[in-house]
């Protein structure tokens, strides 16, 4: 017989121990989902090439190269699912290896991403006959661990992202207790949608569990279920009362950080499940509240992210194996978080306003803020910087970042629309998905093995249900043998029936006596028994080695478990280091193309300078010819029209002189008839030339009156003098005296023409 006090005076239970980084990192698994085509596209722009390389043809009218090529460009990830790929697949090869660390202990974190109307939704919840990852996912949990669950409200939450565990007698007053609070009216759903039921969603064939089940544990299963709508914090499971009058918004929740420092969503509901139907109902009861409306692009379209969390409480059981170790530090809590991520969008496509236009811009800027996180992640790993505080901008990024710090695996789903439409957006998509694979999250530690000996809910189940161990339990009183003369008889019946009967109590009192005489003299013969004594001695030593073998059995097993993640990783490694070499060689190729297409280019641009230079050089030549050229004809047209110039001044500086003397002589004339008719003027003297001349015997002398100033564009340097006299003051200005003067014959002026001059004098 297995001696239950040995187990439990031998050994303790380990404390938990702090979580240690592992050196040991994988990369985030990245999964390329093609969903068909619809019925009213016609050109597809994305090919399935082989199961991890996905090709990308850029449709008609979309030029990329100068030449006018098509560019071809090609990704390459951990698996790619065409458009034959079932629901089942796709779980056996992403989300199943997640379920699995689930039921481990370990932290998991799923979520699909692409452009609108990809299938993200489809992918993450299916449709009936067809169920998607969260359905699955429940299912693989409740199959694996339906039998060793323990009762509802023994696991209780904190409100501080914890678990507390409970005795059964205190899990029973709080189920009673829930029993009889009444359930509050419901706020009627806007969208009203039938249910569909589980079995509707999943094949009873594809049931599948996990391995990694511990069956000394006892395991609770809480759900959740939030959205995260123009980066708000939604509860979609928590109940408020339905208020016609003034109903009320519901309340965004807020992110704390527990004293693990793990991000949690504050005063979330946290629902504790039993079956996977219950789980999906209560999943869909948070869906029907989930935000979604019609665009352009997608009649469903989701316009937040949604995260349903799956958290798993696991208890160790005490030594007999009957009961929960009372001891919150051994409790072990996993979750695994299942993210719907709404699609990115073009505004300009889905001619979105108001509030469609508000959200559309939210889910891009919650977008574009992940990507910048994921590269911030990935140059910290690459470069060796510690740039922080990116991810904390946004809810989305800010409470997923524990995974990326090493909490747990991360695995995402690309889904594409291979239209020609979303050929820009499924770029842009595709980029980013290939730059998430070069980012390494740490590998979690192992959780530490309870040090109670293993089997030891079979152990108790076999005794429980062995009747012959059972009545060994009760004695052999109530088993009715006898083990050699000494036999513990029965009980009298103790059915007292009249008030004054002396008889029946004396007569039970004298039984009990007599069992325990019979009771005291078997434990002595049993520590006087030397084969009892042997046989005790002998299983304690069968148990003390029993320990050592399971202790070196797990020790074995622990290295086996290392090596085996050894050459996994080492495989891993070299699978992604052959990924990357045929990457290189493809990119090598690709700048090999580009580069002699570059010398090609630059040959016929030198071939084309060289020509232009040259023509340069010959029109330069011409250009100083025809400089030459026109130089001298200004020259001998300037020289030309220099002496038109001058001649044209001469004959214009005669006329003018002429006409002044002409002037002059008027003048002269008029002064001599006004001395005639004043008195006798000189005599007549003939001239030499035939002519006569007058010769005056007085001095005339002119006066003028200056009125105005002298022009200021007359200045003292022309030379004439000027008087002090200033105000209408007389002023001589010259005094003259006539003198004939004979004009030649073969003058300028004419034959015959007599020209007086004048002989002037200057008053002193």
């Amino acid at each position: 017989m297995f001696n239950r006090n040995c187990c439990r005076k031998g050994r303790t239970a380990r404390r938990p121990q702090k979580k240690q980084s592992s050196n040991e990192r994988d990369p985030v698994g990245v999964y390329c989902r093609v969903r068909p085509l619809g019925a009213d596209d016609k050109e597809c722009c994305v090919e399935v090439i082989s199961s991890s390389t996905v090709q990308l043809h850029t449709p008609d009218g979309l030029k990329v190269n100068r030449n006018g090529e098509f560019k071809e460009t090609q990704y390459s990830f951990k698996k790619v699912y065409g458009i034959q790929t079932s629901q089942m697949e796709l779980f056996e090869d992403v989300a199943k290896p997640l379920v699995d660390d689930l039921v481990r202990g370990k932290n998991g974190l799923l979520f699909t991403y692409g452009v609108t109307g990809s299938g993200k939704t489809f992918t993450m919840t299916g449709s009936p006959g067809q169920g998607g990852l969260l359905p699955r996912s429940l299912d693989m949990i409740f199959n694996s661990i339906g039998p060793y669950q323990a009762k509802r409200f023994v696991f209780k939450t904190d409100d501080k992202n914890g678990l507390d565990v409970q005795s059964q007698i205190d899990a029973l007053l709080e189920r009673q207790r829930q029993d009889n609070i009444p359930s509050a009216p419901k706020t009627p759903s806007s969208r009203q949608k039938l249910d569909p039921e589980f079995r509707d969603m999943m094949n009873p064939e594809e049931a599948c569990r996990s391995e990694g089940v511990d069956e000394d544990s006892s395991y609770g299963v809480f759900v959740s279920y939030i959205e995260i709508y123009n980066n708000y914090i939604f509860d979609l499971l928590e109940e408020t009362p339905y208020d016609p009058i003034r109903p009320k918004p519901p309340q965004s929740k807020i992110l704390r950080e527990d004293q693990n420092h793990n991000m949690y969503v504050a005063g979330c509901t946290e629902v504790e499940v039993k079956t996977t139907e219950e789980a999906f109902e209560v999943f869909w009861r948070g869906q029907k509240k989930r935000r979604i409306a019609n665009t352009q692009l997608n009649k469903e379209s989701s316009r937040s992210h949604s995260v349903f969390i799956i958290k798993l409480a696991q208890a160790p059981l005490d030594a007999d194996g009957d009961n929960i170790l009372q001891d919150k530090s051994q409790v072990a809590v996993s979750q695994l978080c299942l993210v719907d991520l709404a699609g990115s969008e073009r505004t300009s496509r889905t001619r979105a306003d108001g509030n469609r236009l508000r959200e559309a811009g939210n889910i891009n800027q919650s977008l574009m803020t992940l990507r910048t996180c994921i590269e911030v992640l990935r140059e910290n790993q690459m470069c060796g910087t510690n740039k922080v505080g990116i991810c904390r901008t946004l809810k989305v990024t800010h409470l997923f970042k524990n995974y990326f710090d090493g909490e747990g695996k991360v695995r995402m789903i690309v889904c594409i629309n291979p239209k020609a439409e979303d050929f820009e957006e499924t770029m842009l998509v595709m980029r980013f998905a290939e730059m998430t694979q070069e980012v390494e999250v740490a590998r979690p530690a192992d959780r530490p093995v309870c040090g109670f000996a293993a089997g030891r809910r079979q152990r108790n189940q076999a005794s429980k249900d062995d009747p012959a161990r059972r009545v060994d339990e009760r004695g052999p009183a109530d088993r009715g043998d006898c083990r050699g003369t000494l036999c513990i008889p029965p009980l009298p019946c103790c059915e007292l029936t009249d008030p004054h009967d002396d008889t029946t109590l004396p007569r039970v009192i004298e039984a009990l006596e007599k069992r325990q005489r019979i009771r005291q003299m078997i434990i002595d013969q049993y520590k006087q028994s030397p084969r009892r004594v042997c046989r005790q001695s002998s299983l304690k030593e069968l148990d003390g080695s029993l320990f050592n073998k399971e202790d070196f059995i797990n020790k074995q097993n622990g290295k086996l478990a290392e090596k085996d993640r050894q050459i996994q990783s080492q495989k891993a490694d070299m699978e992604r280091l052959e990924k990357k070499t045929k990457m290189q060689e493809y990119k090598i190729e690709v700048l090999q193309k580009t580069t002699n297409i570059y010398e090609v280019d630059k040959r016929s641009l030198q071939q084309e300078l060289e020509t232009r230079e040259s023509r340069l050089k010959r029109e330069h030549v011409d250009k100083k010819r025809m400089e030459q050229r026109m130089q001298g004809m200004v020259s001998d047209t300037q020289h030309k029209w220099e002496k038109e110039c001058e001649r044209r001044v001469n004959a214009k500086q005669l006329e003018m002189q002429n006409k002044l003397w002409v002037k002059n002589e008027e003048a002269e004339a008029a002064q001599g008839h006004r001395h005639r008719d004043q008195g006798a003027p000189g005599p007549v003297i003939k001239t030499r030339g035939g002519g006569q001349s007058v010769q005056f015997t007085d001095i005339e002398t002119l006066r003028q009156q200056l009125t105005t100033a002298p022009s200021r564009k007359r200045r003292s340097s022309e030379g004439s003098p000027q008087s002090s006299d200033q105000g209408g003051q007389w002023t001589d200005v010259e005094t003259r005296c006539a003198v004939g003067v004979e004009m030649r014959a073969g003058s300028n002026m004419g034959p015959g023409y007599e020209h007086r001059g004048f002989v002037k004098r200057r008053k002193p």
